[in-house]
């Protein structure tokens, strides 16, 4: 079983348990999980008990249900999650509330016994606050609209639409764009430009 390490390779990386999901999770994102797979329930375990993230990172290869011999691929930036609360409602089977914390690229990665992929990782830093713009302002009135469609249970408590990051982050994860677009708008470090490529997009597909 894995052990949470810090510090370990210098430069502030540290050592969590890596979750690959054919899904992005975006900072700030609400992500429901259910965990069956005896590695994940065990990683679930271990981040309560120790308080600690794990990793959420888009599977770019191989099967989220582990098969015996494939070696899962997955992208190299993605998102660390927080439970924020876990229910098992029959033996063996665990539903969790996770939230997106900060962003992170994966240094190296190992599989442990149990078939858990284990990677060092180092967090990337936040970026820039800045106001939605004007320009933008459609953005934040489209995304209302998705709200209310998806459910309380699907969407942040907190809901600061005047934030150009958190609107193009939530756009991004709730839009039906292409899994390798998703990861694009995580990998992208200015929010401004996020929102001008999902405006562009959604301006060409004739919803603004």
């Amino acid at each position: 079983m894995f052990s949470f390490l810090r510090g370990t390779g210098g430069g502030g990386t540290e050592t969590v348990p890596l979750f690959p999901l054919r899904t992005v999770l975006f900072p700030g994102g609400v992500l429901p999980l259910k965990i069956f797979e005896t590695r994940y329930v065990e990683m679930t375990k271990a981040c309560l008990k120790d308080e600690r993230p794990f990793g959420v990172v888009l599977l770019t290869r191989g099967e989220e249900v582990r098969r015996e011999g494939d070696e899962p691929e997955f992208a190299p930036i993605g998102t660390l999650a927080r439970i924020t609360s876990w229910d098992m409602p029959q033996l063996g089977i665990l539903h969790l509330a996770t939230v997106g914390l900060a962003r992170f690229r994966v240094e190296q990665h190992d599989t442990d016994d149990a078939g858990l992929v284990v990677g060092r990782i180092v967090p990337l830093a936040a970026e820039p606050v800045q106001p939605l713009p004007p320009t933008h302002q459609a953005l934040a009135q489209l995304l209302e609209l998705i709200a209310t469609r998806v459910g309380p249970e699907n969407f942040p408590l907190e809901r600061p639409y005047d934030d150009a990051s958190w609107v193009g982050y939530r756009l991004a994860e709730l839009l039906p764009l292409p899994l390798h677009i998703k990861q694009s708008m995580l990998e992208i470090n200015d929010a401004l430009v996020r929102l001008a490529v999902l405006q562009q997009f959604l301006q060409q597909q004739g919803v603004l």
